[in-house]
């Protein structure tokens, strides 16, 4: 990969999107990941208005460490980066309170993880509303169209998807390019949905590294049976993934009304 003209490439294809529709610049959840410290400062690297958003919720000190290291660097290195922080960790809480908790606690926990990204959303939107600018994308490749590992109207709600066609070893390739805080550059991928600093592969089972190979393999039609071993068990779990999210994949389904019924 060409990094330098890969990053040229996409500051000016977020520069001329922002242009064309009229907007003042970007807002920007950051994380402490990876993904969100490019998307930050691609989006930075445009001269446009930069919001950074720190939005913890019951959050690991850890992912809140590094989330204010990067936005600190950020604004020492660019003038046009603002940032702020809102703690949604009260409105999480009062949310509890007002809604049904029975059944599987499993699926208790991952409706609730799912409410903390739309939160986030909401908040993103709230802001991109109030000074004219516009929510960046911060999903990769491999979770975008690989195993569709985000949130449906959380994280997936955005209005343009600088790095959603890098893999996520891209992704860290712009990122050494970029600069971003070796903090960051070392910690293990998290969503931070859970309130604790488990990883990306403890919850789907396989590494990032593992999983770009298998979505080559799906691409090149190949199929469970033709492994064994740990690429078995890695393919069977990017393909569980992979089918399981197709709805956050596919464009919205519309029932297509014949004419003769209208």
């Amino acid at each position: 990969m060409q990094t330098e003209k890969v990053v040229d490439y996409i500051v000016n294809w977020l520069k001329d999107y922002a242009t064309n529709a009229g907007v003042n610049g970007f807002v920007v959840g950051v994380s402490g990941g990876i993904d969100s410290a490019v998307t930050s400062t691609l989006c930075a690297k445009t001269g446009l208005n930069v919001l950074c958003i720190e939005m913890p919720i019951h959050q690991a000190k850890s992912h809140v460490s590094r989330a204010n290291e990067h936005i600190a660097q950020l604004q020492k290195r660019f003038d046009n980066v603002d940032a702020t922080r809102t703690d949604l960790t009260p409105v999480f809480e009062e949310f509890k309170t007002e809604v049904f908790s029975d059944g599987d606690q499993a699926i208790v926990d991952m409706a609730l993880a799912n409410t903390r990204a739309r939160l986030r959303m909401t908040t993103l939107y709230y802001y991109a509303g109030l000074y004219k600018l516009l929510v960046a994308g911060t999903g990769n490749k491999v979770e975008d169209f690989g195993v569709g590992f985000y949130t449906k109207y959380g994280d997936g709600g955005v209005d343009l998807s600088p790095i959603a066609d890098l893999l996520k070893s891209e992704v860290y390739k712009l990122g050494e390019f970029l600069k971003v805080p070796s903090s960051i550059m070392k910690a293990a991928p998290s969503d931070g949905l859970f309130g604790d600093a488990r990883s990306d592969e403890d919850q789907i089972g396989a590494s990032y590294p593992e999983l770009e190979w298998a979505m080559k393999m799906d691409d090149e039609g190949k199929k469970e049976s033709d492994f064994s071993g740990r690429e078995q068990q890695v393919f069977k779990i990017y393909k569980r993934y992979n089918n399981a999210n197709k709805h956050k994949m596919i464009p919205i389904p519309i029932c297509d009304i014949p004419n003769n019924l209208l």
